[in-house]
């Protein structure tokens, strides 16, 4: 038997300051209430889709010169100048007039995409705390003053002042992922200097710990991962850009070089190998290694995840929206997507072997040993060597006289893990069917029937041309020419 199901409607009831022609209390925020008012009802038609922009009006640009006429065209009792029509849905509600009222009146400013507006430092405010409770010390820095006039208001106070051993605990927590040791701790606890708390900030944040702390964050925008992902999820060696996001953590590096090292590093003049470790943010999408993929739409899907991932990260953007068509939020056009997507699509997936120094020299030391050992072979077996002369020079006068020819050799059976053999007329061996990453053919000859002159030699294995083949052959390779 269903459940029973119990339902309410709850309306949302605009007051009387939403009300058509009413004053409004507050002026309305184009990005926070306007923006997404107009996204819903309007783009359709207004926004910045030229295909569905039939009159030529943007509302996503929309300024004061237009405000009034919106709202005019909105509110109108003309049903055929009314907006929005009626096949497009119905009229806006009291609160949606009233949101658009509010903005037109206060000025219909127009508000940029707030990743384009530069920060600006705010105020600080001035007014005194009004926490006098024992314990709970006045304003140290301006943060205190900011959460103090968040909190006055409120009916809210700040907390007490943590005890030292509390305090070290969590800003060692804070700054480098991991508690202080008992001796760290009872050191803050004993420095009653002043200054004792900057100089223990100073103390975490020149530990290498800060870097491996802070770099977790950054290395989750990157996508960072040991494995390729995907059906295999094989491992893949990109540890050194880690490591490099934790070294410029704590070098205290620039966010500007940062940022420009992980998207051109490998294209600055004199980057070196760290420009091309830097390089490596982008490198950090999943890698599809199963047999039966084709490689051109992996390296599109690539492509598309950098394009989303330098959209939030550097440019405040969602731009996935505009993969299939102009943003009604974001203000990035189908176009531009596709733009920025070409620019990410000339890099080349190159692979960048890194120097170091103790393999370096083990590599040397080993090759050298090798050498040496080498050289001495002559020395070591005489006999051997000079053996070894002699049939070399005795198979070579054989071959020149002809007395050594290359045979057919026909296997009796011919079995594979997978593909189809077919043994041919000729002695050849057709392979059909499917075909995996490493197949391997058994074949088996029966060599005392086949009547040979003298001792075999040698084996070679070729691979022929068909007409039957893709392309013709040799090989089963699909290939477009």
């Amino acid at each position: 038997m269903p459940a029973p199901l119990l339902l309410a409607a709850v309306l949302l009831v605009a007051g009387p300051e939403n009300a058509p022609g009413a004053s409004p209390q507050a002026a309305a925020s184009f990005n926070r209430e306007v923006r997404p008012l107009l996204a819903k009802r309007c783009f359709a038609c207004h926004g910045p889709d030229e295909e569905a922009n039939e009159s030529g009006l943007r509302l996503d640009l929309a300024g004061h010169d237009a405000g009034g006429e919106i709202l005019a065209r909105i509110v109108t009792d003309d049903e055929y100048t009314r907006m929005p029509p009626p096949e497009s849905g119905p009229p806006l509600s009291d609160a949606e007039v009233g949101t658009l009222r509010a903005w037109v009146e206060s000025g219909a400013e127009y508000e940029p995409h707030w990743a384009f507006v530069p920060p600006e430092r705010p105020d600080v405010p001035t007014e005194p705390s009004s926490d006098a409770r024992e314990g709970v010390e006045p304003p140290r820095n301006p943060i205190d003053a900011f959460v103090d006039a968040k909190l006055a208001p409120n009916g809210l106070e700040r907390s007490a002042v943590a005890d030292r051993r509390t305090l070290a605990r969590r800003v060692a927590l804070d700054l480098t992922g991991v508690p202080p040791t008992p001796e760290e701790a009872d050191a803050f606890v004993a420095d009653v200097a002043p200054g004792a708390y900057e100089r223990y900030v100073d103390r975490l944040l020149a530990s290498p710990r800060y870097g491996e702390r802070w770099a977790r964050p950054w290395l989750d925008l990157a996508r960072y991962s040991d494995t390729n992902g995907y059906e295999k999820d094989r491992e893949r060696p990109i540890w050194p850009y880690r490591d490099w996001v934790v070294r410029a953590l704590n070098d205290n590096l620039p966010y500007d070089e940062f940022s420009i090292l992980q998207i051109a590093g490998d294209l600055l003049p004199g980057a070196g190998i760290d420009g091309q470790i830097a390089a490596g943010f982008h490198r950090n999408t999943m890698l599809n290694e199963e047999g039966g993929i084709d490689p051109l739409q992996f390296r599109h899907e690539a492509v598309v995840d950098r394009v989303g991932v330098t959209g939030v990260v550097w440019l405040g953007l969602s731009t996935e929206c505009a993969q299939c068509h102009t943003h009604k939020y974001d203000p990035i056009t189908h176009t531009d997507y596709y733009r920025l997507f070409a620019l990410l699509n000339n890099a080349d997936n190159l692979t960048v072997t890194l120097p170091d120094p103790l393999v370096d020299a083990e590599r040397d030391r080993i090759t050298a040993e090798a050498d040496a050992l080498e050289a001495k072979l002559p020395d070591d077996y005489p006999s051997g060597v000079e053996e070894f002369a002699k049939a070399f020079e005795a198979w070579t006068k054989l071959q020149t006289a002809g007395a050594m020819h290359w045979t057919i050799a026909e296997p009796t059976a011919a079995t594979s893990n997978s593909p189809r053999l077919e043994v041919l007329e000729d002695g050849s061996i057709f392979s059909t069917g499917d075909i995996t990453k490493r197949d391997l053919f058994d074949l088996t000859f029966d060599l005392d029937a086949m009547d040979l002159p003298g001792p075999i030699t040698g084996v070679r294995i070729e691979a022929l041309p068909d007409e039957r083949l893709p392309a013709g052959g040799p090989g089963r390779v699909f290939y477009e020419g």
